[in-house]
């Protein structure tokens, strides 16, 4: 439940378009809902300013279609990340509009009529190398799902590092800078050194031996020289999106 699907409930019963019985029985489940295998949080769009979004790894097709269906039904709208193509499959038949991203792995089925980009600017998404896109696509989808205006660079990574200073221009119009990138992690440290706005730095499992599963850049990052720059956990596209989406929307969220 959406802050502004709920004040379209409240004016539809005070202008008698919806009467109160109606309007209660949209709100039975609010603000959660139990399901044999799932507490569901409809009141989080309205504590947090973000929906609950369904984390799709070791869930059956069967408990990602249900709880996919009773968030539709509450607001219109639902979001999985980490989904297989078969969990999207039986979500695309129950939700002919869904929005499927194989390469990021994201579910979505936006508002009807899809929402306004809101926010101070632009997420600018900028991803080391082809191997970091399915983290960094995940970061974009999970942002413009929320809300955010969202632009991409890809392929800018500090083996070529005169590819990012032709995107100068770029890097300064972003209100919020998400820098995915995996081997030894170097690329944020090199944005948070030219840019003013917040960085948030994701690193990637990406690399061979010694980067051990995104250890040795997480670890770069987080000892990064950059004022400026924040780490999320390894390969965690979403959290990156989320947090940039709160600082994206300041006191409006």
């Amino acid at each position: 439940m959406t802050p502004e699907r709920l004040a379209e409930l409240l004016a539809s019963v005070a202008d008698g378009r919806l009467t109160p019985a109606l309007a209660l029985e949209q709100l039975r489940h609010f603000p959660s809902e139990q399901l044999p295998f799932a507490s569901i949080d409809h009141h989080r769009a309205l504590r947090q300013g973000q929906p609950e979004v369904i984390f799709c790894a070791g869930k059956t097709v069967e408990q990602v279609v249900t709880i996919a269906g009773r968030l539709a039904a509450v607001s219109g709208s639902f979001l999985g990340t980490r989904a297989t193509p078969a969990q999207a499959d039986a979500l695309r038949a129950a939700h002919p509009r869904l929005e499927w991203s194989e390469q990021a792995r994201t579910v979505f089925l936006p508002a009807e009529p899809r929402l306004a980009p809101t926010g101070r600017g632009t997420v600018l998404v900028v991803c080391a190398g082809t191997s970091d896109l399915p983290v960094a696509e995940e970061a974009a989808v999970v942002a413009e799902a929320f809300g955010n205006r969202v632009d991409r660079m890809v392929d800018v990574g500090v083996a070529g590092i005169h590819r990012l200073m032709a995107q100068g221009e770029r890097l300064r119009e972003a209100a919020v800078v998400i820098v995915v990138a995996g081997m030894e992690g170097a690329l944020p440290s090199v944005v948070g050194g030219l840019v003013r706005v917040p960085v948030i730095a994701v690193p990637t499992s990406v690399g061979y031996g010694a980067a051990f599963g995104g250890i040795a850049a997480l670890l770069g990052m987080l000892n990064s020289c950059a004022a400026g720059v924040t780490v999320v956990n390894i390969d965690n596209g979403f959290g990156a999106a989320a947090a940039a989406t709160r600082i994206n929307r300041g006191e409006e969220g």
